[in-house]
């Protein structure tokens, strides 16, 4: 009887081991995949690579030229592997392109993989190609100037490159208004002066701006209504002055504070809540023909800020208050704002019927003060170029009625605000410090494709 029982015990062992060998294959999870970041680069292809997955009979890669893979490259849906790496062929040069990579066990397939992005070198336009050329009929294409960098090299490089100039600090309050009825019209007019006898347009910034008050104006005892005269004398004698010759105003700019609400400036102040609708009629006075601006930074990204700078272009059209246009700076970092949170800022403005101006763009290199660069990788060169390249081309696409001007915040990288703001090195502009065009020229060439 013992050894009955024995052999029963033992049989139902075997048994059991037997359907648990059995059951194994089905029953452990595929794992997803992980994917490495991209080899071998060059314009026209790269190699795609990812880690072994236990059990795995092949493999599914996509590559796409969208991050949510909404397009897929030819032959890149699902395209089934046998390795652990495949080279994606018979790409476009200067291109972000997607990859990620799915495990397949018989009818099993795993969870996707993380996403990886490549660039591919090179471009797919002729990099020597001048920026007002390519944007010709289009729109402006512009550059923060100054009355002192307007001959020998600087000359060359605006009249060839640039279709719009706009005075970078000169045409500002601070500059120009030295006293109660009293101004300073030299650097303005060498400036507009300059634009006439080369055809270029100019666009004035900025007639109100908190950053550029002068300092007789911040001590100013007399009363508020005295105050509030002697801002619209200002607007009235400066946009007067130059009727015919500068085609658009910033008339007021960055009324709104980071993280939204107004901002208190000696304006508001003084002036009271309706101050910006008073400077936008007091400029239209002067000059019926002339666009209006209101410029701001940081709305793609800061939406407190947004919905308060929409809601005071809300505002002022809802009163009959006369703008024209919207300028978004585009003081931006490699990696923001994104393609998206960009779109959705533009729509907002195009909601508005109203102009755009993409205004005051730079990108930087250094997006974080804890990760600064001394030099420029080839890496942070790419994503640089590309940023540019993703800022014209949401531009270029916005129908032509809505469009202005895109303007570049200087010529030259050590001439760039950037540096002293920030008290780091950059690269943020088209050229180098010999006027030499930079891998971001052909980003910007590429948007306009």
């Amino acid at each position: 009887m013992k050894k009955i029982f024995v052999g029963i015990c033992t049989g139902i062992v075997f048994f059991l081991n037997a359907c648990s060998k059995d059951d194994a294959p089905s029953s452990a999870i595929l794992a997803t995949p992980v994917a490495n970041p991209a080899t071998e680069i060059n314009d026209t292809s790269f190699k795609a690579k990812w880690n072994f997955v236990s059990s795995a009979q092949n493999y599914l890669l996509d590559v796409s030229l969208s991050r949510d893979f909404t397009d897929f490259v030819t032959n890149y849906n699902a395209k089934s592997v046998n390795d652990l790496n495949d080279i994606v062929m018979n790409l476009i040069g200067g291109t972000q392109y997607y990859y990620r990579v799915r495990a397949v066990r018989g009818t099993e397939i795993s969870n996707y993989s993380n996403v990886i992005s490549v660039i591919t070198s090179g471009t797919f336009v002729n990099a020597d190609t001048l920026l007002k050329v390519k944007a010709a009929n289009n729109f402006f294409v512009g550059a923060a100037v100054s009355s002192s960098r307007l001959s020998g090299a600087y000359n060359t490089l605006i009249t060839t490159e640039f279709s719009s100039i706009t005075a970078e600090n000169e045409m500002k309050m601070e500059t120009i208004f030295t006293g109660p009825g009293t101004y300073n019209w030299t650097q303005a007019d060498a400036i507009v002066d300059y634009a006439i006898a080369n055809n270029i347009n100019v666009h004035g910034h900025a007639l109100v701006w908190h950053g550029s008050v002068p300092s007789w104006m911040n001590s100013y005892t007399g009363t508020d209504a005295e105050f509030e005269q002697l801002v619209h004398d200002y607007i009235t004698a400066v946009v007067t002055r130059y009727v015919g010759k500068v085609t658009s105003w910033d008339v007021v700019n960055e009324a709104i504070n980071d993280g939204g609400g107004t901002r208190n400036t000696i304006f508001l102040q003084k002036m009271g809540a309706n101050y910006i609708a008073k400077c936008f009629q007091w400029a239209r006075e002067a000059d019926p023909n002339v666009l209006l601006f209101y410029n701001d930074y940081n709305t793609s990204t800061d939406i407190s800020k947004q919905n308060d700078v929409y809601a005071l272009i809300d505002d002022l059209k809802t009163n009959n208050v006369p703008i024209d246009g919207v300028g978004l700076q585009m003081h931006i970092k490699y990696d923001s704002p994104t393609k998206q949170e960009l779109q959705t800022d533009v729509d907002k403005v195009l909601a508005r019927n109203l102009k755009l101006h993409f205004s005051e763009l730079d990108v930087r290199a250094n997006s974080n003060d804890s990760q600064v660069l001394n030099t420029l990788t080839p890496e942070r060169k790419l994503a640089q170029k590309m940023k540019y390249r993703e800022v014209v081309e949401v531009y270029n696409a916005i129908p032509a009625t809505y469009k202005y001007a895109i303007t570049v915040w200087g010529m030259k990288y050590n001439e760039s605000w950037i540096l002293n703001q920030f008290n780091r090195v950059d690269w943020p502009l088209l050229f180098d410090n010999s006027f030499n065009r930079k891998v971001t020229h052909t980003g910007f060439l590429e948007g306009l494709e």
